[in-house]
Formats: C-alpha cells, sequence, structure tokens
C-alpha cells in the first residue's frame, strides 16, 4: 500500500468471479485525480473503509479500482514516466 503512494504498480490478482486481472494502478497525488465531493471514491476515507480492499487509481482505465489484498498474485514496478513518453 505505501509503494502505491510513491510508484505505478503492475498489480496481477484475482477477481472476486476467479478471473486474474493485470492492473496499472497508483495513489500518486500527481497522477491520480484530485478529490472532489461528488466522487466518493477520491475521498481517501472512503477508500479505506475495509482492511482487506485496496482502492486504487487504474491508469489505463482512469478510474477508481479495488482488489483484495489476499487475492494478489503478484507486484510489479512499472516505469510509468517511460510509457507515457510513448
Amino acid at each position: 500500500m505505501e509503494q502505491l503512494t510513491t510508484e505505478v504498480l503492475e498489480v496481477t490478482f484475482l477477481k472476486i468471479n476467479g478471473d486474474k486481472r493485470v492492473m496499472t494502478c497508483t495513489l500518486k497525488e500527481d497522477i491520480k485525480p484530485k478529490a472532489i465531493k461528488t466522487d466518493p471514491m477520491s475521498q481517501k476515507a472512503i477508500r479505506t473503509i475495509s482492511d482487506k480492499v485496496c482502492s486504487v487509481w487504474d491508469v489505463n482505465a482512469k478510474g477508481w479500482r479495488s482488489f483484495r489484498y489476499d487475492n494478489v498474485q503478484g507486484i510489479r514496478l512499472v516505469d510509468y514516466e517511460a510509457s507515457r513518453d510513448i
């Protein structure tokens, strides 16, 4: 969780329905959208309701997504700045 605030990560996890998902995500302040009242998921207090679920900004889908910590299969650091220049 702490690494998400400073890096962009590729997280591989199993969805609740059993499907495997690979998501490029972050919680970096300069990438995720600013908190607004009309978007509850942008509010940190809402995102931290459960200690079993991690809510993150999906940089490809450009939306808030979540995954369960116990369903994570792998994590890889992404060089997001280099990929943005392509």
